[in-house]
């Protein structure tokens, strides 16, 4: 740290305190050279979260925009908001291990995988989207892949005459 009175770099610190939650660190400090006492402030900075898109271009983080994606693929299903943050709360959180940026496509297939054990439904919308299926045979394809297991949230589909029942796992 540089002395603001005669710029001699060597200081020591008298004394350190945490500020407004702990985010600012206020440092009194004593010049090695001159003997002057002058205060430093530290912020943590904040380094936003790049995406990586497809395409090479970097974009911001933007957990409204995995919002709005989550939430228009869960539409009308029996998914409730909670449930919708607590998933957006858990990709975030994964996400923290990427330093600086983190290629779209994981974050897509972060949320394929939390949607697919909560609601196929849900999963397929998402999937359409983000799959970009091109025609009616990628969309099946998906599909088959998905009647073979049942979603892991703990409840299953059973097939019953033309209608559905939702049943607990045995």
């Amino acid at each position: 740290m540089k002395c603001p009175y005669c710029g001699h770099e060597e200081d020591r610190v008298l004394d350190s305190r945490p500020l407004e939650a702990s985010s600012i660190i206020r440092r009194r400090r004593e010049c090695q050279g001159c003997h002057k006492r002058f205060t430093t402030y530290e912020r943590l900075e904040d380094v936003p979260l790049m995406v990586m898109k497809s395409d090479n271009r970097l974009e911001a983080f933007s957990r409204e925009k995995l919002r709005e994606g989550i939430a228009r693929a869960c539409e009308k299903r029996p998914i409730s908001a909670d449930q919708i943050e607590r998933l957006i709360a858990e990709i975030e959180y994964e996400l923290q291990s990427y330093v600086m940026q983190a290629p779209s496509r994981v974050i897509g297939e972060k949320v394929l995988k939390k949607l697919k054990s909560l609601d196929h439904v849900a999963y397929i919308r998402f999937a359409s989207v983000y799959k970009q299926f091109q025609d009616v045979d990628a969309f099946l394809k998906e599909l088959e892949k998905l009647k073979e297991q049942p979603p892991q949230g703990g409840r299953k589909r059973v097939r019953d005459g033309a209608s559905e029942k939702v049943s607990s796992r045995d």
